[in-house]
């Protein structure tokens, strides 16, 4: 991985860390708030609700950079090494196609409110805050169609490497008994 590559990962990793410690405490000051004060201010809930998508979108982006991203692969794991990497990508490609789709919709969105000219209920114009969605729908498409021509950095879902098809290959002997 090149020393670009690496310092892109650290600011998206930065920027998301930066969300979710803005989302605990704007959430933790609006509990104290109403618990101490019988109310807080009105524009931090909205404000929550759009960081979370916001958090959500560049988490699920950094899943699929680190490919651990929620992946179904309960019968893929019995396949020959050829025929899963087959489907593997298959299987990206289809995930590719479905985020162009949702990136599409999601400016279908955008555009909407870019017409309409709607404003949140804290000042921001609706569509600045929306526009994650086809922003980042649109990278993990490009992500996940990388990911379908690279090499696993794991075996998704696995976590006991015994139960590969291939496993007896990599068996020497049985478990040695107590020794006498």
């Amino acid at each position: 991985m090149t020393d670009w590559v690496r310092w892109l990962h650290r600011i998206e990793n930065g920027f998301l860390a930066v969300l979710v410690l803005i989302l605990v405490v704007l959430a933790g000051t609006q509990i104290a708030m109403r618990n101490v004060l019988g109310g807080g201010f009105a524009w931090v809930d909205p404000f929550l609700r759009t960081l979370v998508v916001w958090t959500a979108m560049l988490g699920a982006l950094a899943a699929v950079r680190d490919d651990k991203h929620i992946a179904i692969d309960v019968l893929q794991r019995f396949l020959p090494m050829r025929i899963q990497r087959v489907v593997r990508a298959l299987t990206l490609l289809f995930a590719a196609g479905v985020c162009v789709a949702l990136a599409w919709y999601g400016w279908g969105l955008v555009s909407v409110d870019l017409d309409g000219g709607a404003k949140s209920e804290f000042g921001v114009p609706n569509w600045l805050l929306e526009i994650i969605l086809p922003i980042g729908f649109g990278l993990m498409a490009v992500r996940f169609a990388l990911r379908a021509f690279a090499r696993p950095t794991h075996i998704p879902g696995l976590a006991a490497p015994e139960l590969l098809h291939d496993a007896r290959a990599h068996v020497s002997a049985p478990p040695a008994g107590p020794s006498s």
